[in-house]
Parts: structure tokens; sequence; C-alpha cells
């Protein structure tokens, strides 16, 4: 059984969904981030970070319990463990590395911007704003070309790649996107969406989050709580 230290979020949602996709026995834990779950000891011990996901696997690859942390590293960890949804030859791999590391260093970052400026920040920078919704449109622009040429996003299989990528564009609204711009990129998530296991694994937590109006919860996500050494 894969313990699940998470929450509600895309990079949360990622694991949910490849756990539920690749059918392994999980137990989700709540890490609560508006109420600082994340930077308890417990949790730090796994995630020293203190961002969610992580996830403590009892038969680890040497048969001994392995925690883990960062969502991309879980993904790729999961794929090893199992078997899927990892391209089976070197030059695939790497094409699906690619795309994994434009989620982790493009795509999330970028659009978790976004949402900030767009949605949370106390006051509304148009600078920011414009700046963080034009790189979301940029982005979009690449997947959307990537999909015209390519059944998904790191080739002609569904990977972890895809997973990676697609609970970022759940909001895609928030985020300033007009889908009519891009086509080939609705398309694929449409059909990703439609998944059994991705509809599970988007539900997973999902009946616990809140909406941020607590002042308590925004200063712990975006105020001095934060930046406060541990």
């Amino acid at each position: 059984m894969i313990e699940v230290y998470s929450w509600a979020t895309p990079n949360g949602h990622k694991v949910h969904i490849m756990l539920e996709e690749c059918r392994l026995p999980y137990r989700a834990h709540a890490i609560d981030i508006g109420a600082g779950d994340q930077f308890t000891p417990e949790f730090l011990a796994i995630s020293p970070n203190n961002k969610i996901p992580a996830i403590v696997d009892p038969q680890g690859p040497d048969g001994q319990p392995i925690s883990v942390f960062e969502s991309g590293a879980i993904l790729m960890y999961l794929a090893g463990k199992t078997g899927r949804f990892l391209p089976e030859s070197t030059r695939g791999r790497y094409e699906m590395l690619e795309w994994l590391m434009f989620q982790m260093g493009g795509v999330g970052p970028m659009l978790g911007q976004a949402h900030h400026f767009r949605i949370y920040a106390p006051e509304k920078i148009e600078y920011a704003i414009n700046r963080y919704t034009n790189e979301a449109k940029r982005l979009y622009g690449v997947m959307n070309r990537r999909l015209a040429q390519s059944k998904y996003i790191a080739g002609p299989d569904y990977t972890i790649a895809d997973i990676a990528i697609f609970p970022w564009l759940r909001s895609w609204k928030n985020q300033g996107i007009d889908w009519t711009d891009f086509p080939h990129l609705k398309g694929w998530f449409d059909e990703i969406a439609a998944r059994p296991a991705v509809k599970r694994g988007v539900e997973v937590l999902a009946a616990q989050r809140k909406p941020l109006v607590d002042e308590k919860a925004r200063e712990t996500l975006f105020g001095a709580t934060q930046y406060r050494t541990r």
C-alpha cells in the first residue's frame, strides 16, 4: 500500500491519476496546504521543500521503504515500478522526458504565476497579469502545435508527460485561455479528461479542498509563513 501525502491541486492530481492508471493500491493522506500541514516535521521529513505531493512506498526498489518527493520524480518512480506509461526505446524515453521537463519547468510554474496574479494576488498588477497570461497563451500554443502532429504530447502513446500536463490545464479559464485558439490541444484535453482513471484521480481529496477566501490560509500560502526557515 503506497502512502500518498497530497492535496487536490494540479501537482497532487498528477500522482493521483498515475496511481489510478496503474491500479496501484494507495491511501491518500490530506495535507491541507491552507492550514499549514506542509510545514509539520513529519511531512518535512519526506518532503523537505514543504510542497505536496510526496509518497512513501513500503516496497521500494531494494525491498525497503522509500519516500519520494517532487511530482515529476514520483511519476518517474511509479512508471519505473510498474513499467507503464514510459516509452520502451531510449529515444522515446528522452522525448518523453523533454515534455515532462517542459511541464515541470514551464507549464507548472508559469500557469501557477498566472493563477496567482489573476486570481489570488491582493492587488491587481497589470504588468504581472499581462506577463503571465501571455506566457500561458504561448505555452498553450507550443502544445497545440505539437499535438497538431502527434497523437499524444510525447509521441504516439499516452505517457507520464500527458499525465503531468493535463491537471494544469483544467483551470484554463482562470488562465485567460480561449479554447477556440487551441483546437488540437482541446481535442487532446477532452480525450484525457474522459479516461476513467483520470476522472477518479481528480476526485481524490477534492471534497476537502476549500476556496482560498480565508486570510489566514492566504497568508500561509503566500505570506511570511511560506518563507520561514525550518
